[in-house]
């Protein structure tokens, strides 16, 4: 389905900032491959902070599960080699990657992934006209259930995970176009709805016949 790997992100949080102090409490990573997710890597994480009672309400996330957890500085670097330079998607995707790159510049490391592939905004060009693209209630929309409970970061990405695949076995069968590369998804990101449906049609009749 996709051309090479990619890798759906989640973070819990204290909050919407790295800037104004806010750190991440939880974070998962699943691998999509050949259609499926074939590998994951889920960690609490010990930031050092207090996490605001809403957040714990909100998340489940309560402070004596992260005071317990792995320090940052043990998470980070594995989440990085988790990643590598695999193509990196969230539901959207801005958040968490500055979330990802404040993280890893506190500690003096890079993010190597290659291309950054917002579900959120390739869902409102592939499906337009969906009542809501908040992740909970478009996965309903689409038939994509929660395992789990939501606003916990392997939940969250499990089924960010399966919108995704949703949403590459639509473009392939629609437009036949086959396996997508993760580079297609980071243009049309870059595209507005209006203007997709050309494009990936153009793209069909240029590419060469299976």
């Amino acid at each position: 389905m996709f051309e090479q790997a990619i890798v759906m992100l989640d973070f819990e949080t204290t909050g919407l900032s790295p800037a104004m102090g806010d750190r991440i409490t939880e974070v998962a990573a699943l691998r999509i491959e050949h259609g499926r997710v074939t590998d994951r890597y889920v960690s609490l994480v010990n930031c050092g902070v207090r996490i605001p009672s809403f957040i714990s309400a909100l998340t489940g996330i309560s402070q004596a599960m992260v005071d317990r957890a792995p320090a940052v500085d043990q998470v980070l670097p594995q989440l990085l080699d988790f990643i590598g330079t695999d193509a990196l998607a969230a539901h959207n995707a801005s958040f968490d990657e500055k979330f990802l790159k404040a993280e890893a510049e506190r500690l003096a490391l890079v993010p190597a992934h290659v291309g950054l592939v917002c579900s959120l905004k390739l869902s409102r060009r592939v499906f337009p006209g969906m009542a809501s693209y908040k992740l909970g209630q478009l996965s309903g929309q689409l038939g994509i259930r929660f395992r789990s409970a939501a606003h916990r970061a392997e939940s969250d990405a499990e089924v960010a995970a399966e919108l995704l695949l949703h949403m590459g076995r639509h473009l392939g069968s629609r437009y036949g176009l086959g396996p997508v590369a993760p580079q297609l998804l980071v243009a049309l990101n870059k595209l507005s709805a209006a203007k997709v449906p050309d494009y990936l049609h153009k793209l069909a009749r240029e590419r060469p016949p299976a």
